[in-house]
């Protein structure tokens, strides 16, 4: 679990200068911070590098570019550094967007929390993450049009494409790699690595099957049953999927307040005094985490004749990896129009087919 996270930058006038830190009392002394900018410095490449200096466990993301930062994560001794590589290039984007009018310093607390949980996050969680990323829905778009796009092509794509700050992209395609979203691959006669698309991103709201199947078990008042399948019935009626809405979706499962409030309603209808013992989670702003899950339409308050208040949820949200069937028809439109060469094609068959293994186990029958 990290201990501290601090954001400095070189001046060359007095040296490594810390912006921010949180929290406020963690402390690091010059001399470790010169030696994380000598690290930086070796390496001449922006992305993270850990190192231990004394008892402090550390990862360090340089962002280069224009606006060169240190992002310094200081961790337990016995911590993984490289297990927060993607979390930190992930809130690295989100500060250099938040920097110029200093909005970025209100989030440190939040971005830091968040960071803290990235080597824990399921599997939802995880895609959320993904999904929530500009960066990463701009490469995802453009390899559903495409399906296999070379690497050296991506890049210079991609500078012209988000001119908003640094890019690591080899540590972003490293990431969708270990989610197996993407594969990298070579082919003879290509000058470049080839990536290929092999599973897509699928995200979509659902009725909460488990609360709706015994309302009454899961703490709903008879009384208000009925009230209850006629709400979730007419939200699903005029419920129409779209990017917007997905992102909306994706705030609420990448906040772990809203997230482990989100968990218990999953299980339950409930009260306030239950949602109040989320507290003890780490759950501090109950108010605010009730507000965002009504105004998106995650859940609704239905109330008793003697006054009480119970959450329920109005749907519930879904998001997975999905196998991407489409792709075979465009390979064979790109076969026929010769948008791509043939053993680029045959190589992009033949790792669909193993992407697919997977899905085909979990569908063969039990003999």
């Amino acid at each position: 679990m990290p201990i501290g996270f601090i954001i400095m930058r070189w001046d060359p006038k007095v040296s490594t200068d810390i912006i921010t830190k949180y929290p406020e009392e963690i402390i690091i002394s010059d001399e470790t911070l010169m030696q994380i900018y000598a690290a930086h410095e070796y390496t001449g490449d922006p992305g993270m590098i850990s190192l231990m200096v004394g008892h402090l466990n550390i990862a360090s993301y340089y962002t280069g570019g224009e606006r060169p930062l240190y992002l310094i994560l200081i961790l337990n001794l016995d911590d993984d550094p490289d297990l927060y590589e993607g979390g930190l290039a992930d809130i690295s984007r989100i500060i250099l967007q938040n920097f110029e009018n200093r909005a970025y310093l209100e989030m440190i607390p939040f971005l830091f929390q968040r960071l803290s949980a990235y080597p824990h996050l399921n599997n939802e969680q995880a895609l959320a993450l993904t999904y929530q990323d500009e960066i990463n829905r701009l490469l995802i778009n453009r390899l559903r049009d495409e399906g296999v796009v070379s690497k050296s092509e991506l890049k210079v794509w991609l500078k012209d494409k988000y001119r908003r700050g640094f890019v690591d992209i080899d540590a972003i395609l490293i990431e969708l790699i270990k989610k197996e979203i993407i594969k990298e691959a070579s082919v003879k006669g290509m000058p470049s690595e080839l990536i290929f698309f092999i599973n897509d991103i699928f995200m979509i709201r659902r009725p909460p099957l488990k609360i709706l199947s015994d309302p009454v078990e899961r703490g709903l008042p008879e009384p208000l049953v009925e009230v209850y399948n006629s709400e979730v019935r007419k939200f699903f009626q005029n419920y129409q999927p779209s990017e917007d809405d997905n992102l909306k979706l994706v705030d609420i499962l990448t906040d772990p307040q809203l997230y482990e409030i989100l968990k218990l309603m999953r299980l339950a209808v409930v009260t306030r005094n239950t949602l109040e013992k989320l507290r003890k989670k780490g759950v501090d702003d109950i108010d605010g985490g009730i507000k965002k899950l009504l105004d998106n339409k995650i859940i609704h308050v239905f109330q008793s004749e003697n006054g009480t208040d119970y959450y329920a949820l109005l749907s519930d949200l879904h998001i997975s990896l999905v196998y991407p069937r489409y792709m075979l028809n465009m390979i064979l439109n790109q076969y026929d129009v010769k948008s791509k060469s043939e053993p680029v094609l045959i190589e992009y068959l033949n790792v669909l087919e193993d992407a697919y293994r997977p899905y085909k186990l979990k569908t063969k029958p039990k003999e």
